[in-house]
């Protein structure tokens, strides 16, 4: 997938909302690595969507109406224009705060130089005590994964899986003849603390694989 291509699909905003196919999304990964465009629109959509579970997690205080008559209230009560006004005017403020304030500064920060936590992990190196990594609420972190150089393999495949053990993602990126080291970003949505497990995979044009090791990271997220 080119950059013409992930416009037109509206990519990252169906990336987010899980809108695309497993083809898709395998296709538009792998082209967000690459471009720094495309990278930046994921992370402020990321970034808004957990914001947006804060605002909308905020108890709304609503105004109620009384009336004389103690009536029954029916199925549909709920459809009485004192609750839906209300409600609509808090909903009308949540989107257009969204729209007018957070997004801009979602993306004037996504698109601004930004220093994150990185680590280092070395592929060759068996046994490996854990990597720790500090970072804040909300805040992804960098890998740079160092892998030896092998002409026997032909592409090379990360699995991350959370501390729950579920998989996270999984990228398979072709090698290449020179420099073999991977910088791969962890988005800071949803992200657990805990020890997160990076599986890393050489494959050969045989659709042959050979495991080259398991690396632990250890995220401690600072409150």
């Amino acid at each position: 997938m080119d950059h013409t291509e992930s416009i037109r699909l509206m990519a990252a905003e169906k990336y987010l909302l899980g809108e695309l196919t497993l083809g898709q999304r395998e296709e538009f990964e792998e082209h967000f690595f690459g471009c720094q465009e495309c990278a930046l629109d994921v992370r402020a959509g990321a970034a808004l969507v957990e914001h947006s579970k804060v605002v909308l997690a905020e108890p709304v205080a609503v105004s109620q109406v009384r009336t004389p008559v103690a009536a029954k209230p029916g199925p549909f009560a709920w459809l009485r224009p004192a609750f839906v006004v209300p409600l609509l005017a808090v909903l009308l403020v949540v989107v257009g705060y969204q729209n007018l304030v957070t997004y801009p500064q979602l993306k004037q920060l996504a698109s601004s130089p930004q220093i994150l936590p990185w680590a280092s992990i070395n592929v060759s190196t068996r046994g490996a005590s854990a990597t720790q990594i500090s970072t804040h609420p909300g805040e992804g972190f960098h890998l740079l994964v160092n892998i030896p150089p092998d002409s026997h393999f032909a592409s090379y495949t990360f699995d991350l899986s959370s501390p729950s053990g579920r998989l996270e993602w999984s990228r398979t990126v072709p090698a290449t003849s020179s420099d073999e080291a991977r910088s791969i970003y962890v988005p800071g949505a949803n992200q657990e603390q805990g020890i997160y497990t990076l599986a890393v995979r050489g494959n050969t044009a045989a659709n042959g694989n050979s495991d080259l090791g398991r690396y632990s990271i250890d995220v401690q997220i600072q409150k």
